[in-house]
């Protein structure tokens, strides 16, 4: 008995491995995590439970949420998604009560001092962003997670967060670009990856390559697409287009031009580029006798030396 043990030991170990590495077979309960989860439950989830016991805890960490006990729900989900790690629920929610909800609570706690309250803010957006990390890199490649990644890093309110902003913006676009591959992908997955790329000086002309190239489509001619293909395409031809002429092309009139860059120029906090926009709105007021006082620079006049 004890020669045939030791006969099937390394053979057994062997499959172990295989079936653990295919995803098949989970990896054992740290010891951390039987600790968490108590007694009762590291027995069920030692059975083969551990969806099952991942699912009371999420319905343990709602509560925690209800109660605005911040750190326990991070603890909770921490757990839930050792358990499950593969899916992608708890990844996204755990992510969402971090960068979002636990954000929002400390950044309008008025019991603590503004110091204190924007850095338990920020700590806490960058915790969403780090979970949701470890998500990706848990699950490589899923798009779900890869788009939730995106819009968190391009979210207006919380990209203050992150102190490198032409860092923040490359890891969306490449964030988006592997949503966007994914099966079944919807399309303004591929316009948001152009949006945050745009958003990089130094990769403008990789933008404009794929601005140029989902263009040609009909069907991506939205209001931020049009504009942000104008900006590009005005930065790269500055010499030989006439913006003008160029935005008539683009929006189809001069009036339509004129009230949709006028829009777009008044989105200056997003970050999105605007090469050309200050020097085309300035003709098509010109062309649409628009009064002096009625002028959008008198509504944005600090961004006018950024187009220039």
């Amino acid at each position: 008995m004890l020669l045939a043990g030791a006969v099937r030991l390394p053979l057994e170990a062997s499959l172990t491995g295989e079936l653990r590495a295919a995803g098949l077979l989970p990896a054992p309960l740290a010891i951390g995590t039987r600790d968490h989860i108590g007694q009762t439950s590291s027995a069920v989830a030692l059975g083969g439970l551990r969806t099952l016991v991942a699912t009371f805890l999420n319905l343990r960490a709602y509560t925690f949420f209800t109660e605005c006990r911040w750190d326990d729900v991070a603890g909770t989900f921490d757990t839930i998604v050792e358990l499950a790690p593969h899916t992608i629920y708890y990844w996204e929610t755990g992510a969402w009560h971090q960068a979002f909800n636990a954000s929002s609570y400390y950044l309008n706690d008025s019991n603590l001092p503004s110091l204190r309250r924007d850095a338990a803010w920020r700590a806490s957006v960058l915790n969403g962003r780090a979970f949701l990390e470890r998500g990706i890199r848990n699950n490589p490649g899923d798009p779900k997670l890869n788009a939730y990644l995106g819009f968190l890093l391009t979210d207006h309110y919380k990209s203050r967060a992150f102190r490198d902003a032409d860092a923040t913006f490359l890891a969306a676009s490449e964030a988006y670009r592997i949503a966007a591959d994914g099966r079944d992908a919807l399309p303004f997955l591929r316009r948001f990856q152009l949006y945050a790329l745009a958003r990089v000086p130094s990769r403008e002309a990789e933008a404009l390559a794929l601005a140029r190239e989902l263009y040609q489509n009909r069907a991506n001619h939205t209001v931020t697409m049009q504009c942000v293909y104008f900006s590009l395409e005005s930065h790269a031809n500055r010499s030989l287009i006439d913006p003008g002429s160029f935005a008539v092309s683009v929006f189809g009139s001069a009036q339509q031009a004129y009230a949709t860059l006028t829009h777009y120029w008044l989105r200056g906090s997003e970050h999105l580029p605007v090469h050309g926009v200050a020097s085309a709105l300035r003709v098509l007021e010109a062309q649409l006798g628009i009064p002096a006082d009625k002028s959008v620079f008198l509504q944005h006049p600090a961004q006018d030396a950024e187009d220039e």
